[in-house]
């Protein structure tokens, strides 16, 4: 792009003024009804939204590259643009050309960003949309959070990289904030949103002082936050959203601390392998969400899902919401109560766009609809004996009676032609639009006097925003209109004029109606500043009203699914009865076969052997839903739960590697079962699935020993699903060991699957079954059967005993070889290189 501005024209010389100002955004430079983007920008946008590429002028003697959309379907070309982590500067006109001279004024109003925005076009509905500033200190790191669209502030306790990694799993950030000179990790170098920001940004002192202004408070003590590490990640955030929204951010009245030690910790692996909200595939299909989410809004859908991957650790939480939930299915109130939060909508991101003052009528009917469902819901609560889960704010109904005068039943999407304001609420805009509006009767009076005077029985008057009003005669007539009719358009078979009286009331009336739209607009901004004032008393409304739709999901589902109450216990236990997987009962046709499980105080490793399809993951994964499921406050898939204290769940479940970051297969699976050996402790949860099979035989083998080994020594709750069958001797050597494998029968060359959890080692493993069943071809499945035979034959029942042996027996004394003594008394550099050669030949051939 030319620096040299004074050869271009004014507009030109305008764009370049602007666009130097925001170099790393795609600048939407409105003129009329288009928004034009110009040089790299528009090669760029060309490319981005698959839009024409154009020129216009020239630039250094090269012609201008332009690319434009059009002002109403700019909302679609925006939301494809952030999908593709871009900012994008919104310039529009704010002169008025009738009275300009030279260019238009116009500036920069705001800048999208892919965690900043708050357009319902523009977000997906059920997510959030997250903001994240992170650094790096001596302590480990400093992370905030912010959803605009929500105002939903948060510092998050990180102390190590896993961990970051695991927050980052859990908030999938729209867009992350990092300081200049500092290297992302490799999870964050590819994210598409990723931002580098001044360093003086995240200064502690500057942080503390901004968010102090923000909340209105001399200090940060009342949030718990005064002197925290992650300010600097905050007072971040802060600056960078005031940058791009360019307006006050009253929604923003609170920033709170999210402590690790208020929920169980589940790190990266384990969000990944139980596929929460997302499955192994990257989508959304077959997940814990998918089969739990039957929420009436989108905020309760979002909350839900912040909900599954923050199981509480807090009992009187829990018991709290598995109370409510009680009640609810009691009193079937959740029937009635889930069609009313429909109606409510998704107020909390309604607000938020009250807050930046970017709201739209349509808003505003559904906040009036929301507030409307209010009293039933509160009735319905009452009766239930819930009446402690809504408050509803004393402003409620004054503010549901003043929307109802402010604003017509159905109004146009946007407030830009008006039609807007409902008649009855401002006395002159009602006369200023009789006037526009009642002329219709004056214009029918001035058609028939200038038929009667021009004796043109077709004359007629009508209006074009082009030309305004006219008179309309056809050709044929055209010889019989009067001298002081001014013509004013030819059509092909008629001519339009304008008379001196027409040309007056044509001033009229457009006079009243464009004050009639400016009122109108200066009305519906004041309307939105008047919602201000109650809008901390619609937050915490809109909040709760989400807890109870998610209460009311978890009714739902547990009625219709046949789930039960969990029981919590103060003792180290973890039984299940008739437990099952809540995503595959869902997913299959056929019966799911339902097992138990039982940990105590005294029995905490068990060792499952079977056959692949068996259903070892399967069961292991419902053990750990099943308690993440009863920490989230809902009922779950068993017939009995009883779950002691809970502090971590860990998985290390499935094979995947990491070649962006460098790490293969057995890498990746060495890494997660270094974390769990690390973290584990008496009250964590662990899965370990199938350990060292990437590795040699005895190698894997020796290092699931190991690990099996550390687990039990940490006294965790583990289930070690494994096909070395060498581990089943394992309760014979550790305490609180048990035996446990997935049952199957063989059928001829077929195999049937029964999933049932039994007692003791499998038998055998079945491989070259599950091969078939692969589709594997016959004769290689027969030479695997030879192969087998002969193997079996040639290592008969020994071979497990003496791998055993091998791998894990003690080495045994013995007596040192007289070679080794010989060596002993020898120094090298007594030796000449022949004695050396000669002592060579003297140990090979000596005794052993």
């Amino acid at each position: 792009m030319s620096k040299k501005t004074n050869t271009h024209t004014p507009m030109m010389q305008q764009y370049l003024k602007i666009k130097a100002e925001h170099q790393d955004s795609i600048l939407f430079y409105r003129m009329g009804d288009f928004y034009e983007l110009f040089f790299d920008d528009a090669k760029r946008g060309s490319e981005l939204l698959d839009i024409s590429l154009t020129h216009r002028g020239q630039s250094a003697g090269e012609p201008i590259p332009m690319a434009g959309v059009p002002y109403h379907a700019v909302e679609n070309h925006l939301a494809r643009l952030i999908k593709l982590g871009e900012s994008v500067a919104i310039c529009e006109q704010i002169g008025d050309p009738a009275t300009s001279k030279g260019p238009v004024e116009r500036k920069v109003v705001r800048i999208l960003t892919p965690g900043t925005i708050s357009d319902e076009a523009l977000l997906q509905a059920n997510e959030r949309n997250l903001l994240l500033a992170i650094n790096q200190h001596k302590q480990g790191y400093s992370m905030a959070s912010l959803e605009l669209a929500s105002g939903d502030f948060h510092l998050h306790d990180i102390h190590n990289e896993a961990q970051l990694l695991s927050e980052l799993e859990r908030l999938q950030p729209a867009e992350v904030l990092y300081p200049e000179g500092w290297t992302l990790p490799t999870m964050l170098a590819r994210h598409s949103g990723a931002r580098r920001r001044p360093e003086w940004e995240f200064d502690h002192d500057s942080a503390f002082t901004a968010l102090c202004r923000q909340f209105g408070t001399k200090d940060l003590l009342g949030f718990g936050i005064q002197a925290h590490r992650h300010l600097g990640a905050a007072g971040c955030i802060l600056q960078y959203v005031k940058d791009t929204q360019r307006t006050s951010l009253p929604h923003l009245r609170s920033l709170l601390l999210e402590s690790s030690e208020d929920s169980i910790h589940l790190d990266r692996a384990t969000r990944r392998n139980l596929e929460i909200t997302q499955n192994l595939s990257g989508g959304y299909e077959f997940t814990l969400a998918s089969v739990l989410d039957r929420t009436a809004t989108p905020m309760g859908s979002r909350l839900l899902q912040r909900w599954l991957h923050q199981p509480l650790r807090s009992r009187s939480q829990i018991s709290q919401r598995l109370d409510a939930v009680d009640a609810l299915i009691q009193q079937q109130s959740y029937l009635d109560i889930a069609p009313l939060l429909k109606e409510v909508g998704d107020l909390e991101r309604i607000l938020g766009r009250v807050a930046l003052q970017s709201a739209r009528p349509r808003d505003l009917v559904r906040l009036r609809t929301g507030l409307a469902q209010l009293p039933e819901i509160s009735s319905l609560l009452v009766e239930a004996g819930l009446d402690q889960q809504l408050h509803t704010p004393d402003c409620a109904a004054p503010l549901h009676a003043l929307l109802e005068r402010a604003i017509i039943d159905a109004p146009p999407v946007v407030i830009r032609d008006g039609g807007v304001i409902a008649p009855g609420y401002h006395a002159t805009l009602d006369e200023l639009r009789a006037l526009s509006d009642g002329g219709a009767a004056e214009l029918a009076a001035l058609e028939e006097r200038e038929r009667e005077r021009t004796g043109i029985a077709q004359l007629k008057v009508g209006y074009n925003r082009v030309h305004g009003f006219y008179i309309e005669v056809s050709r044929g007539s055209a010889d019989m209109v009067p001298a002081d009719y001014q013509r004013r358009q030819t059509l092909k078979n008629a001519e339009r004029f304008i008379i001196p009286e027409l040309k007056v009331f044509e001033d009229k009336v457009l006079k009243s109606q464009s004050e009639a739209l400016a009122l109108e607009k200066r009305l519906y901004a004041e309307l939105l500043q008047e919602l201000l004032t109650p809008l901390a008393e619609l937050q915490q409304l809109a909040k709760e009203l989400a807890t109870l739709d998610v209460l009311c999901c978890f009714a739902e589902r547990a009625v219709a699914l046949n789930y039960h109450r969990p029981t919590f216990s103060e003792e180290p236990v973890l039984h299940i009865t008739a437990g099952r997987h809540p995503v595959v009962e869902v997913a299959q046709q056929e019966p799911f076969i339902a097992n138990d499980v039982a940990f105590s105080h005294n029995e905490r490793l068990q060792v499952i052997t079977g056959p692949n399809m068996g259903g070892k993951s399967t069961f292991m994964r419902q053990v750990a839903l099943i308690t993440l499921l009863a920490h989230t406050g809902c009922f779950v898939p068993a017939e009995q739960a009883i779950i002691g204290p809970i502090d971590r769940i860990f998985t290390r479940i499935g094979a995947s590697d990491d070649l962006a970051s460098g790490r293969s297969t057995f890498m990746v699976e060495m890494s997660e079962t270094a974390n769990i050996l690390h973290h584990a402790t008496e009250q964590s949860l662990v899965l370990m699935d199938e350990i060292g099979r990437g590795t040699s035989t005895y190698d894997g083998l020796a290092l699931a020993w190991a690990s099996a080994h550390e687990l039990a020594k940490l006294r965790a709750f583990t289930l070690f699903a494994t096909h070395y069958f060498e581990l089943t001797s394992l309760p014979s050597e550790l305490g609180g060991t048990v035996n446990l494998h997935l049952d199957a029968v063989e059928q001829g060359d077929s195999i049937a699957f029964l999933h049932q959890v039994k007692q003791g080692p499998a038998s055998r493993s079945f491989g070259i079954h599950v091969a078939k069943l692969a589709g594997v071809p016959q004769h290689v499945l027969e030479n695997a059967r030879k192969k087998l035979i002969g193997l079996e034959q040639a290592e008969p029942k020994q071979r497990t005993e003496v791998q055993h042996e091998l791998v894990f027996a003690e080495p045994e004394p013995s007596q040192e070889d007289p070679r080794l003594q010989r060596l002993a008394k020898v120094n090298p550099d007594d030796l000449t290189p022949k004695q050396a050669l000669e002592l060579v030949y003297e140990l090979t051939q000596a005794p052993r």
